[in-house]
């Protein structure tokens, strides 16, 4: 009965890699699993009628109201020309350090993660305008795309991103519970500011390391060309490209570090600051504001339609009895606490190789 969980667990992921979309793998496999062990008495079909109720909680949820409005921010900022402007310019302003074009890329795609809080997007904006340019200038094709995917990911831990808004949500609703089964009563709760304050630290120390890489790869590179001539640039231009994006993340960020506005707040300021700066830019127009909602409207469904799936699989996979197994696990564990993490820590690195943030956030998280 312990490996009927396992199973379930085994055949999803076998159908997500014969190329199954996540959303309806996670929810159809896991409802007809549920349907065959009915007859075996492994499943109570009574637990199907909590479907209705979490599927609400998922769109009645305020926190998670943030998601497409970050997105919207998101589209709006790389839509509206900003990141080539400011590719454009810090690569100028570095052109007198060898490998100055890889170290500009770093900053920019750490403003940009700051900015956006979408990956696909910062990955897609800096691979489209610096991977040609960097190959062009003599940097190693593998050191290039490694650069490009690596300095894109940036947001998924420099705040305000997506993957910890959604990400706080869980982990509140996690630790709340964990309180409740260990008595106590006047419970405590981990929110998305949290999460935000908790990855600033972490995500600047990725940073320097890229920064730090970077510098040793190249600096005994003699394929890379000099254009410290060539490319000229008044500081001022180098501010007033700056100024904005780096204004938009204060106010983003600082309204949700000094408690002023909650994290949704925050989002919708971040917004309606992304189409002021699209407005500087002169590129605000009923075609561009068409095209950055229709995205925006693509993207925040398919992550919700992920959200549904994943909270069908997990009621699923707790009435089959997965909790049962989860804690066998862990129980068995030698070493405590710390063994435990390491493995958790393991399992969510592994499961990253055909899994994205968001699955992983609301299907093993809560595991």
């Amino acid at each position: 009965m312990e490996l009927i969980p396992l199973l379930l667990l085994i055949l999803i992921c076998a159908a997500l890699l014969v190329g199954y979309p996540v959303a309806f793998t996670l929810a159809g496999v896991s409802i007809l699993f549920a349907l065959l062990c009915i007859p075996f008495g492994i499943f109570d079909p009574t637990i199907f009628k909590s479907i209705p109720i979490r599927i609400f909680g998922i769109m009645n949820n305020i926190t998670l109201l943030a998601v497409p409005l970050f997105i919207f921010m998101g589209t709006i900022l790389e839509k509206s020309g900003i990141a080539a402007k400011m590719l454009e310019n810090m690569a100028a302003a570095f052109r007198r350090i060898k490998g100055g074009l890889s170290i500009s890329i770093i900053i920019v795609g750490a403003l940009l993660a700051a900015s956006t809080g979408i990956v696909g997007a910062t990955v897609v904006t800096m691979g489209l305008m610096s991977l040609p340019i960097l190959i062009n200038q003599g940097y190693d094709k593998s050191f290039s795309t490694g650069l490009v995917a690596s300095t894109g990911t940036l947001g998924q831990i420099i705040p305000p991103s997506i993957a910890l808004v959604l990400l706080g949500d869980v982990m509140s609703n996690a630790y709340q519970r964990a309180q409740n089964d260990m008595g106590i009563f006047s419970q405590q709760t981990v929110t998305v500011g949290d999460l935000f304050i908790g990855a600033i630290v972490p995500g600047i120390m990725i940073c320097l390391g890229y920064l730090f890489y970077t510098v040793y790869k190249n600096k005994n590179n003699s394929n890379l060309k000099d254009f410290s001539n060539e490319i000229k640039i008044e500081k001022i231009e180098i501010f007033k490209t700056l100024a904005l994006p780096i204004t938009l993340i204060f106010l983003v960020l600082g309204s949700i570090f000094a408690g002023i506005a909650t994290p949704t707040e925050a989002a919708a300021i971040g917004a309606f600051g992304a189409l002021i700066i699209a407005l500087i830019n002169k590129k605000i127009n009923f075609k561009f504001i068409k095209e950055a909602s229709e995205k925006t409207a693509v993207v925040s469904t398919m992550i919700f339609t992920i959200l549904i799936g994943a909270s069908i699989f997990s009621l699923i996979f707790r009435g089959v009895g997965g909790d049962e197994l989860i804690n066998l696990i862990f129980s068995s564990l030698p070493g405590g606490a710390y063994t435990a993490l390491i493995f958790v820590l393991l399992v969510i690195f592994l499961l990253g190789f055909i899994l994205d943030f968001i699955e992983i956030c609301y299907v093993i998280i809560p595991l």
